[in-house]
């Protein structure tokens, strides 16, 4: 049989790899103070008339830190968290194993914060938090309209320079698109492990998976995909939307087994690596830029890249390689990293610019 060309996917790598290496949990900090917990909806304008009929309304995680209930005149920084592909906010929780790290990170000495988990997981298992009539634009749903909520229900600083956005491979890859795009609403960034950087080019895959990807018609077929293929329907989604091609409404980069330029062309004007040029007056707006990755982590060329050229315009930002695969250190890398970073770098106070 005939091999076609298809788009390489490299983030099929790293998601496969995420579902799911065990993450080392860091222990129990003794005398830690409890944070509360609150499970709220936050309304999409951004993603109303989405055609894959995801949810509007989103499930978002909160976690507001010791003291909030009683201290009635205190505000307090943000950090919008985002999660990877076929994950949502609770299992993100999980993963990073909160609110047990978020009370270890306070314990150890980082400043009290509230840390926002927002849900973006849609009919293929991912938002990619791009803008897309087919998912809906989840980049504006997560840096305008939970942001706006957030201001609007909690106690917080409602400014740029209090406000942090990280995220985990999917969510790292958002973290670095949104990122870019929104300086004026985020004054922090920390990059875990991003997926989906660099513009994809053309490898053999099987006419099988072709085929499996075409013949799917309701979200049930989805479901029954590889988890793989399932992963290449949502980018789909997310980057080549067709609002005239029901029932998916989208474009595969191969169809009848012709590789389709203009879809690997709409899928290139997505990677960040290929717009980040574009987008450096707002790179050096942050106050501070981190990027990691595992040495054992297909992602880390993608993640020395955007550190890479981050330094090639002078864009201050730390880079660190640590032991661990794409998910190992999760847990530990957000307690005592992510955490003690937006501590150090959120603005607090009423003289924040």
């Amino acid at each position: 049989m005939k091999s076609l060309l298809i788009v390489k996917m490299t983030l099929v790598c790293a998601f496969s790899a995420a579902a799911q290496v065990k993450t080392e949990v860091p222990p129990v900090v003794s005398g830690a103070k409890p944070v509360a917990v609150e499970h709220i909806k936050v309304h999409g304008a951004a993603l109303e008339g989405n055609l894959e009929n995801d949810a509007v309304d989103r499930d978002v995680i909160v976690y507001l830190p010791p003291g909030y209930a009683t201290e009635k005149s205190q505000r307090y920084p943000v950090l919008y968290a985002l999660h990877g592909y076929s994950i949502g906010a609770e299992q993100w929780s999980g993963e990073i194993h909160v609110p047990q790290t978020i009370e270890g990170a306070f314990s150890q000495g980082a400043q009290n914060m509230i840390v926002v988990l927002p849900d973006s997981k849609t009919v293929h298992n991912g938002s990619m938090y791009s803008s897309s009539q087919t998912t809906g634009d989840f980049e504006l749903f997560i840096s305008r309209d939970v942001v706006a909520y957030i201001d609007a229900h909690y106690r917080t600083f409602a400014k740029r320079t209090s406000r942090g956005l990280a995220g985990h491979s999917m969510g790292g890859y958002g973290a670095s698109r949104i990122g870019i795009k929104h300086s004026d609403v985020f004054g922090s960034l920390y990059i875990m492990s991003p997926c989906c950087l660099s513009a994809r080019g053309a490898g053999a895959e099987s006419p099988d998976s072709s085929k499996a990807l075409e013949d799917v018609k309701t979200e049930a077929d989805s479901a029954k995909l590889p988890f793989g293929l399932r992963a290449q329907l949502a980018s789909a989604a997310a980057w080549s939307p067709n609002p005239k091609n029901p029932p998916l409404y989208l474009d595969l980069p191969a169809k009848d087994g012709v590789v389709q330029q203009e879809v690997l062309a709409k899928w290139a004007a997505n990677a960040p690596l290929a717009f980040i040029d574009q987008y450096i007056g707002n790179l050096r707006q942050y106050r501070a830029i981190a990027i990691d990755v595992g040495d054992q982590d297909g992602l880390r060329a993608g993640a020395l890249k955007l550190h890479e050229i981050l330094d090639s315009y002078g864009v201050v930002n730390t880079f660190e390689v640590y032991p661990g695969t794409h998910t190992s250190a999760v847990a530990a890398r957000f307690q005592n990293f992510v955490l003690p970073f937006f501590s150090k770098n959120l603005c607090v106070g009423k003289n924040c610019l």
